[in-house]
């Protein structure tokens, strides 16, 4: 019996490709006024500056996602001492990022059927917590999420299985008993799986007639049906309406 339902958010509930390339072109465009350098070039240190920090920090740790430390780190290897630039560049960056941000179709409803079916419904995201509040907060779900667990609080990014584990804690019931929806097959679903949870792969861009591994949804929009609520194609991930 499923008693807890986990998502991701990034490329899960709303198109992070679609968000970050709008606050990139922004962010492109003050970094060629304020520092007359081409956006090839901004690019690049940018993405030197987040090589460092992870060569610094390594891959476990949220802190590589925090685009204020990014930034600073690119002012610095720019050489330039105005540092208030790296907190411009951070509120330009999300300012964007956050006004260009809508819910994937059908995410609303199931939500609210999954909130009436009396079903936990948490967040499993790498990422800091701030921003990840900010981006529930602007998509207008929130307050549907009564469990949420980030890579900053956890300690440690997807698919460690100390990031699960909490989950699972803070959903008080059985690893079963839990499914995780994502887009990322090796961090979301596999590190679910490999925990004890029912990993789901959130994938809109392949043919859904093509045979998958992995439990699939292709939309939210095919997640309800009549009596129940069928969470992934050929899933056994199912939650009964009726309880």
């Amino acid at each position: 019996m499923i008693k807890a339902v986990f998502f991701d958010i990034d490329n899960t509930l709303y198109n992070y490709d679609k968000a970050h390339n709008a606050a990139m072109t922004k962010l492109l465009k003050f970094g060629n006024e304020e520092f007359a350098i081409s956006p090839a070039k901004m690019n690049c240190l940018l993405s030197k500056a987040e090589k460092e920090i992870i060569e610094r920090l390594g891959t476990n740790s949220a802190a590589i996602h925090n685009r204020l430390i990014r930034f600073q780190c690119f002012l610095e290897l720019l050489q330039y001492s105005d540092l208030t630039n790296a907190l411009k560049m951070e509120n330009i960056y999300w300012d964007t990022f956050l006004k260009d941000i809508t819910l994937e179709p059908g995410l609303d409803m199931l939500l609210k059927v999954l909130k009436k079916a009396g079903i936990l419904i948490g967040i499993g995201s790498d990422q800091n917590s701030d921003i990840q509040y900010r981006k529930l907060e602007k998509l207008g779900i929130l307050n549907y999420f009564s469990r949420i667990v980030t890579s900053e609080e956890a300690g440690a990014e997807k698919p460690a299985a100390k990031f699960f584990n909490l989950c699972v804690k803070k959903a008080e019931c059985l690893a079963e008993e839990c499914v995780f929806i994502g887009d990322s097959i090796k961090k979301d679903v596999e590190g679910a799986l490999q925990n004890g949870l029912h990993g789901v792969w959130y994938n809109t861009s392949q043919d859904k007639n093509e045979e998958y591994k992995y439990s699939v949804i292709h939309s939210y929009m095919e997640c309800i049906k009549k009596d129940n609520i069928q969470l992934g194609k050929n899933s056994i991930c199912f939650v009964d309406r009726r309880i």
